[in-house]
């Protein structure tokens, strides 16, 4: 494919695809987008989610030049280094990656963005567990979730950068947090721990044990906690988007937090299944936010709830 404009096109296809298929809640909140930022949530999640491949599942981080025989390591290194040449050349001939050098040449990031983003993701083939909550956040989430909202800060297009920092770091936060409470059976199996190790023993709980304990309960309803703390500091960021914008970011937000009163509504199971909230639910909050211009963090639920908990959320104002 010679055709520059055609590649270019083709390359966008490849990280809608990748974001429909893989990113569900991003895509729902894509839709409220003009296509040009939807294009560009496109291919930066393309960018995070090829690098989260080569770690996570490298036997599917196939294609797009880079070396399957490689071990995850070298070929995360392998594709930085692919990404900075075709940066810096402001165009590849692989069209997925010409999307994501098209989307992260127009956005203008700082290069310590990237820096920090493949930073954690090279912590992830070397690190297990983490000591503490300060560590974890600040050791790898620093570069895997908070970076990530800095970096849709431009085509969010915020009215008060200034303002929106500090919520758009919060929200990376809070939905890498819910991921590591979801996903805790699957991390187990690749033998990492995404909890604080002195949380757990302060509740004597073991997730290794793979089964729900008093304690197991005790901990899981503390970082939920947490982690509604910090989408409730997200949607102070609401307010500082255009109406586009704070609809995307609303529903995400709102479909997002759902996922906490899923896991409580199954009594903090997350071992025995993967959470997920209904694409049904998903178009009944994407609706109602349309219809009402409001989203909030999902509330509480109680265990055994499990219908309360796939219910649509829109009081605060994301219009």
């Amino acid at each position: 494919m010679t055709d520059p404009e055609a590649l270019l096109t083709h390359g966008y296809r490849q990280a809608r695809d990748i974001t429909r298929t893989h990113g569900t809640t991003y895509y729902w909140g894509t839709l409220f987008l003009p296509p040009q930022q939807r294009r560009d949530v496109y291919g930066l999640y393309a960018l995070c989610r090829l690098a989260d491949d080569i770690v996570d599942e490298p036997e599917k981080a196939t294609g797009h030049g880079l070396d399957a025989s490689l071990p995850p390591g070298e070929r995360l290194a392998q594709f930085e280094q692919r990404f900075q040449a075709d940066l810096a050349a402001g165009c590849s001939d692989d069209p997925l990656f010409a999307a994501i050098v098209d989307t992260a040449r127009r956005l203008d990031l700082n290069s310590g963005c990237y820096d920090r983003f493949f930073g954690a993701m090279q912590l992830d083939l070397v690190r297990t567990s983490w000591a503490s909550w300060p560590q974890l956040r600040d050791e790898y989430m620093e570069g895997s979730a908070a970076v990530i909202g800095e970096m849709m800060l431009p085509v969010l297009r915020p009215r008060s950068r200034e303002a929106a920092f500090a919520p758009a770091r919060a929200l990376g936060f809070a939905f890498q947090l819910t991921n590591f409470l979801r996903d805790v059976g699957e991390d187990l199996e690749r033998g990492r721990v995404y909890l604080p190790a002195d949380e757990l023993a302060a509740h004597g709980a073991d997730p290794w044990l793979r089964r729900v304990t008093p304690q197991w309960r005790a901990f899981m309803a503390e970082q939920i906690t947490r982690n509604r703390a910090l989408f409730h500091d997200a949607e102070a960021g609401l307010p500082h988007l255009p109406a586009s914008s704070r609809r995307c970011v609303g529903a995400a937000l709102a479909m997002y937090s759902r996922i906490l009163c899923l896991i409580e509504a199954a009594d903090y199971d997350v071992f025995s299944t993967r959470h997920r909230v209904s694409a049904a639910r998903k178009s009944a909050i994407a609706g109602a936010v349309v219809v009402t211009g409001r989203a909030r963090t999902a509330a509480p639920v109680a265990p055994s709830s499990s219908a309360a908990a796939d219910q649509p959320a829109v009081t605060s104002s994301a219009s």
